[in-house]
C-alpha cells in the first residue's frame, strides 16, 4: 500500500480508477483532480466515501480543481484529455486528430505533476497515447523508469479475450502481447500467443487468427461506435491498475508498456509498446524479443507511425 495516489481526470476512466484504488486498498490517500465545474472531483470523492462504510474499506481523499491536491503522491494515473467520439458524419477522429487539443491539456498535467509529485511514478493513459506520454516526457525531463504509457496491457487484453472467445478456452488459458504503438498499425503477436503453453496455431486456423489481429487493432473504436457518446473505460482502468499493483507490490511482472526506447529494437527516443518488466521502481527492464520477419516488418512499420506522431508533436509545441 503507498501513501497515496493522485489521479488527474474524473471522467469515465478516472471514475473507475477512483472506486478501485480504495477497494483494492492500494493507498492510505487518493487524490483526484479535475477542472470540471462545479467540482465533479470533490462529488466523485464524496459519493465514493459516502459508500465505503458498506464496502469496508478506510481512505482518506484529497480532491478538488487545483493540481495542489497531488502534492506527495508517490504513483500518478494521467487521464486527463479529450475522449473519442464519433464525428456528425459518423466517422470517428483519429487519435493524432485529438492531438492538438490534448497538447494543451498535458502541458496543464506535466506543470501540476512537477509543481506537486515531482518524484512521483507516472502512467499516462490519456491518447493518442504515444505523443502524449512522449510530450509528458519533454516537459518532465524524465528518466524511462518512473513515466511511461498504458497500452499493450489492454491491447493485449483484448487479443487475449478474442481468442479465448474463439477457441473456446478460459481467458486465464492465453498468453498474449501487442507491441507498436497504441494505434492501427499496432502489432499482435501470433509467434508468441500460447493457449496453456501451447502454440495459438494448434487451436486456432490462419483465417480465425487474422480476422482475431485485424479486430485487435480496432478494437477500441469498434467500442467507440458501439457506446456512441464516449470510449473505453472500465478495460484501460483495469489494465492501468494491473501496472499499478505491478510498482506497488514490487511484482517484477513482464507486460507490455509504452516505454521510451534507448537503443533496444534500433529506436531511440520513442515511446513504443514493448515487453517491459515492472517493479518497485517503475520500468526496471525493457525486453528485446525475438520476431519472425513478417512481425518486425509490421513492427517497424508501426514505429515509423509513432515516429510521425512524435514529429507532429514537436512541430506543434516548438
Amino acid at each position: 500500500m503507498l501513501d497515496k495516489i493522485g489521479v488527474i481526470g474524473g471522467g469515465m476512466i478516472g471514475g473507475v480508477l477512483c472506486q478501485e484504488i480504495p477497494r483494492r486498498r492500494l493507498a492510505r490517500t487518493l487524490a483526484l483532480v479535475d477542472i470540471m465545474p462545479p467540482d465533479l472531483a470533490k462529488g466523485k470523492c464524496l459519493d465514493i466515501a459516502e459508500g465505503s462504510p458498506v464496502m469496508g474499506f478506510d481512505v482518506n481523499f484529497d480532491a478538488g480543481k487545483g493540481y495542489e491536491v497531488l502534492a506527495g503522491a508517490q504513483l500518478v494515473i494521467n487521464t486527463a484529455g479529450v475522449p473519442r467520439k464519433p464525428k456528425p458524419d459518423g466517422t470517428l477522429p483519429t487519435r493524432e486528430e485529438l492531438l492538438q487539443t490534448n497538447l494543451k491539456i498535458t502541458d496543464a498535467v506535466a506543470q501540476g505533476i512537477a509543481d506537486n509529485c515531482p518524484d512521483a511514478i507516472v502512467i499516462s493513459i490519456a491518447n493518442p497515447l504515444d505523443a502524449i506520454v512522449y510530450r509528458l516526457s519533454r516537459q518532465l525531463g524524465r528518466d524511462r523508469a518512473t513515466l511511461f504509457g498504458m497500452a499493450g496491457v489492454l491491447d493485449s487484453a483484448r487479443y487475449r479475450y478474442f481468442v479465448a472467445e474463439a477457441a473456446g478456452v478460459s481467458v486465464e488459458n492465453v498468453e498474449a502481447l501487442v507491441l507498436g504503438g497504441h494505434g492501427d498499425t499496432m502489432v499482435p503477436i501470433r509467434s508468441a500467443c500460447r493457449i496453456a503453453g501451447l502454440s495459438v496455431e494448434l487451436f486456432l486456423d490462419d483465417d480465425v487468427l487474422a480476422g482475431i489481429e485485424a479486430r485487435t487493432r480496432k478494437a477500441g473504436g469498434e467500442v467507440v461506435k458501439l457506446i456512441g457518446t464516449g470510449s473505453a473505460f472500465v478495460s484501460p482502468a483495469w489494465s492501468a491498475l494491473e501496472m499499478a499493483e505491478a510498482i506497488i507490490f514490487d511484482k517484477k511482472k513482464v507486460m507490455a508498456v509504452s516505454a521510451r526506447l534507448e537503443g533496444e529494437y534500433g529506436v531511440e527516443g520513442l515511446y513504443v509498446g514493448v515487453p517491459a518488466i515492472l517493479g518497485r521502481s517503475g520500468v526496471e527492464k525493457v525486453l528485446e524479443v525475438p520476431l519472425t520477419d513478417g512481425e518486425r516488418a509490421l513492427f517497424d512499420r508501426s514505429v515509423e507511425a509513432v515516429r510521425s506522431t512524435a514529429a507532429e508533436v514537436d512541430r506543434l509545441t516548438s
